[in-house]
């Protein structure tokens, strides 16, 4: 019966979130919310509808008020997830100071910390570590660290809404073997999941509309919220490490990016052209097959974070080196050559089919 009513859940918010993509294209186009590309860091070569991701808020708000009994937590859940929407709207409309930005993103996880949504320990190594005083401190820098992890992928046809809902079907998988996670998390988990899904059609390659900050920090603050009601309350033995396996990809070209800007002497909130996915790019790759290669670098990740939470320890350690070796091999020989090395038609067998 749990499971039934879960697949309704997801197939809920799905259903809600595609049909209201067009809409908000349409609206975006109104209240003039686009981008035009003006750097060599967008890839699109017209103006773009922003905002798509108030389709995906409204899906998962729905979608928790329809099915979810609604407590303190998820109240200051949904409060928090309110004000970082917004702030993605106005960064879309306006674009907003980064230190700005910054500060709305700490008050959406202060109201997160405040309605008792903390990472109060881990488990490490079959040890638990309680942070005391210091897990409200920390929980708002896990909440905003993947907040803009996610954002700062967000930069080819898909890859952010792909790349979150690959991580809610690992999140909702790890969770589901264990029988302490509450119910009401794997429903909001699913419902984030079916309102990705909905959206996704409408965002991959060529992209009709972007989901913009709107959705990015929205995804974001909310897989950091989700990960805290479950992951970091598993009883598994190294319950510290599965959030950050189900979100390596994004975390990594965060932490690589902010080092990169830092050493270089520019602002760490400063934009460049040195992401995965830029990088796939320039190596000859088009938008779909870098999209395709990092969707498939996330799920092997993805499934390291299934093992571990399963504490198959070596499994998932192996799995993740396979996820981090085959990126390493794309970047090194590119997709020029991949593209090259493939065989042409025979010219008799053109003639044949004309």
């Amino acid at each position: 019966m749990n499971i039934l009513y879960l697949f309704l859940a997801i197939v809920c918010a799905f259903f809600i979130s595609v049909t209201l993509t067009p809409i908000v294209r349409v609206l975006a186009f109104k209240l003039h919310v686009t981008d035009v590309p003006k750097d060599s860091r967008r890839m699109h070569k017209k103006e773009m509808p922003l905002m798509g991701g108030l389709a995906i808020f409204a899906a998962f708000v729905i979608g928790v008020l329809v099915f979810c009994d609604i407590d303190r937590k998820i109240i200051g859940f949904l409060l928090g997830a309110l004000l970082i929407t917004l702030t993605g709207i106005i960064d879309d409309k306006y674009e907003m100071r980064a230190i700005l930005k910054l500060l709305m993103q700490i008050a959406a996880a202060l109201i997160a910390v405040f309605s008792g949504l903390q990472i109060e320990m881990i488990n490490f190594f079959g040890r638990y570590i309680p942070f005391g005083p210091w897990s409200g401190v920390i929980t708002v820098v896990w909440i905003v660290a993947l907040t803009n992890a996610i954002n700062l992928i967000d930069g080819l046809d898909g890859l952010s809404c792909g790349v979150s809902t690959i991580s809610c079907f690992t999140l909702l998988i790890s969770l589901a073997f264990h029988p302490e996670t509450p119910f009401a998390v794997l429903l909001m988990i699913g419902i984030l999941a079916g309102s990705c899904m909905g959206f996704l059609p409408f965002n991959f390659n060529p992209a009709k509309i972007f989901m913009g900050d709107t959705g990015a920090l929205f995804l974001g603050y909310c897989l950091s919220v989700l990960s805290i009601l479950g992951c970091f309350k598993l009883d598994a033995i190294v319950s510290f490490a599965v959030p950050f396996l189900i979100f390596a990809l994004p975390l990594m070209d965060t932490a690589f990016a902010f080092m990169r800007r830092i050493f270089t002497g520019r602002s760490p909130f400063s934009a460049d052209r040195g992401h995965v996915h830029h990088r796939l790019i320039d190596k000859g790759f088009d938008q779909r097959h870098s999209v395709l290669l990092l969707y498939a670098v996330s799920g092997i990740s993805g499934i390291a974070a299934i093992l571990i939470s399963l504490d198959k320890f070596i499994g998932g350690i192996a799995m993740f080196a396979v996820a981090i070796v085959i990126l390493i091999l794309n970047l090194a020989f590119g997709g020029k050559e991949i593209y090259d090395s493939a065989p042409k038609s025979d010219d008799s067998s053109q003639k044949n089919d004309k």
